[in-house]
């Protein structure tokens, strides 16, 4: 609930007004996960509360730790459907990918989340609540929000195919009363869905974008990513270009390219890459190239770090700013495109057959 929807559910029950907001800071700055614990308030009015509402409705399944630090939660929703959240610690700055659906709608053939399909999409409090898990299971409850904390919407999911309950959560999330992760400190990924981008262009407080492009042709984006049948690259960029006026002075966005060997990694494409940036004068993107994460089940390969290096050196000789990402918690599959596996051995396993039942219900 937004602090509005908070003090409308207060006064209904016949408490003072403020408070509303010790249950906003309660849940959001404390990041306490049962009334129980909110122990500054009344005990007849957290009763109430127990009765009407809920905090918690995220349970964490499984917990990976990688090599490198990263954490990988599987988390399930009060019905069972599989939610998967990244942490990403780096010095000076530490990183949660969240998503935005359990499972996704766009199969895109080079990612494994894409063979769960769409369960559902998440609502507001399930996103801030990932958010939640991870910073105490990190850090510990009650305990303030680490400034350097930043987030990114590339988890399982198109976030812009649930854009109302995502923007919704950031501004929750944004509150000073709460969490207090701004959006100059969130960066949101999309596959292509145009008019949302447009929409993003038309908000004055929003999180970073980046765009998944991973082909700079028709034909081959087709194929790796079938959204392009709906929104083509030429309607795309039309759409990043527009984004692209709404930045502020010194402001960027991005587009992701991911590194599939022998598919989209020669130097033929990177110079189709570059027209294209080109012929939409889109000089204010930057890209990233992400070396493929690959998965048994899924017929690609990375490309190798020579061919990756050798694209960025393509697109850099063309006046295009290029950036190789590397990849974190590949071993136990938590890496971009791999939030699928339900094991660190990287099987699809039980939620595919989850999936499976519940997409036949």
């Amino acid at each position: 609930m937004s602090k509005h929807e908070l003090l409308e559910l207060v006064t209904e029950l016949g408490e003072p007004r403020y408070r509303a907001d010790q249950v906003f800071k309660a849940v959001h700055q404390r990041r306490l996960r049962s009334f129980d614990e909110i122990t500054d308030l009344p005990k007849t009015f957290r009763t109430k509360l127990s009765e009407v509402a809920d905090i918690s409705r995220l349970l964490v399944d499984q917990r990976y730790v990688s090599s490198d630090g990263t954490r990988r939660y599987l988390m399930k929703t009060a019905e069972g459907h599989p939610v998967e959240t990244v942490y990403i610690p780096t010095e000076g700055r530490d990183t949660i990918c969240f998503s935005s659906q359990s499972g996704c709608p766009l199969k895109c053939d080079f990612c494994l989340t894409a063979k769960l399909g769409l369960l559902r999409n998440m609502n507001v409090g399930e996103i801030v609540e990932q958010i939640i898990i991870v910073l105490n299971d990190v850090y510990g409850v009650d305990v303030e929000t680490p400034h350097g904390t930043n987030l990114v919407g590339m988890g399982a999911g198109e976030p812009f195919l649930n854009f109302d309950n995502l923007m919704a959560a950031l501004k929750i999330m944004a509150d000073e009363d709460g969490l207090h992760i701004v959006p100059n400190r969130v960066t949101i990924s999309t596959a292509g869905i145009v008019p949302r981008i447009y929409d993003l262009a038309n908000l004055e407080d929003r999180p970073h974008l980046a765009i998944s492009l991973t082909g700079a042709t028709d034909e081959l984006r087709d194929n790796l990513m079938p959204i392009n049948k709906k929104w083509d690259l030429n309607e795309l960029m039309k759409a990043a270009r527009e984004f692209q006026k709404s930045l502020k002075r010194g402001e960027r966005f991005t587009f992701e390219y991911v590194m599939l060997g022998a598919v989209n990694d020669s130097e033929a494409d990177a110079n189709n890459l570059a027209d294209l940036l080109e012929r939409y004068d889109l000089r204010r993107a930057k890209i990233n190239l992400i070396p493929h994460n690959g998965a048994p089940e899924l017929n690609y390969h990375a490309s190798t770090a020579e061919r990756v290096t050798a694209f960025k050196t393509a697109l850099e000789a063309r006046g295009v700013d290029a950036y190789i990402r590397t990849p974190r918690g590949r071993d136990i599959f938590a890496a971009c495109g791999q939030l699928a596996a339900n094991d660190a051995a990287g099987k699809i396993g039980r939620i595919s057959r989850v999936a499976a039942q519940l997409n036949n219900a």
